[in-house]
């Protein structure tokens, strides 16, 4: 029998984030990535709003003066990567503009089959109950289709995630603005531990 050595997963965070909510779930699945054992990189896409949109919003010029991130996403971060987690707001069902205009960029990758056979998962957040959550993670899920990426449900993988009650993917009501609570969290925190589980066996399958 062939001794395959498990690769150590290699896993991208991409997302945008307009008040910080969407950002602190992204961290979250890196997270729960790195206790899974991945190298993570959590990268958020460029702001492109016009400044006037951005000032209308106290909290998202707040983010935008303030935000921890040195670094945006870029083509190499999904090349890198074994497997990959799209985070965005809902903007009427679907992802922001911000992270499609990022992910419109893919064409080259995908032409040349490099987003191919790689694992992807979706998470995203809302300010009503009813705002096009499961929508969003749908919308960004068509992408990783194109790709040819292997799509990643977070389904019910673990008793925990029969609170959140959202197999499609993480996600979180943000009423009145409110900040990602722990439920939410958590349950990002087993998405990105079941990417890099998965992206593992994908990984390591393939270079085996």
């Amino acid at each position: 029998m062939t001794d395959v050595t498990p690769k150590i997963p290699k896993v991208t965070v991409v997302f945008y984030s307009a008040t910080g909510n969407v950002a602190a779930l992204a961290e979250a699945v890196g997270q729960g990535a790195r206790e899974e054992g991945a190298q993570v990189r959590v990268r958020p896409v460029a702001e492109l709003a016009p400044p006037e949109a951005v000032a209308g919003n106290p909290r998202w010029q707040a983010w935008v003066d303030d935000n921890p991130y040195d670094q945006t996403a870029t083509l190499d971060d999904l090349e890198w990567a074994d497997g990959f987690a799209l985070g965005s707001p809902t903007r009427f069902g679907g992802p922001a503009g911000q992270l499609k205009e990022f992910l419109d960029s893919t064409g080259r990758l995908w032409f040349q089959g490099k987003l191919a056979d790689k694992v992807g998962t979706s998470f995203t957040s809302a300010s009503t109950a009813h705002g096009g959550l499961e929508s969003t993670v749908l919308a960004m899920n068509n992408v990783l289709y194109h790709w040819g990426a292997i799509v990643l449900p977070l389904g019910y993988s673990d008793p925990r995630l029969m609170e959140s009650g959202n197999p499609y993917g993480g996600s979180f009501v943000s009423r009145g603005g409110a900040a990602p609570d722990e439920q939410a969290l958590a349950a990002c925190r087993l998405q990105g531990a079941r990417l890099a589980r998965i992206s593992r066996y994908v990984a390591t399958g393939l270079a085996g």
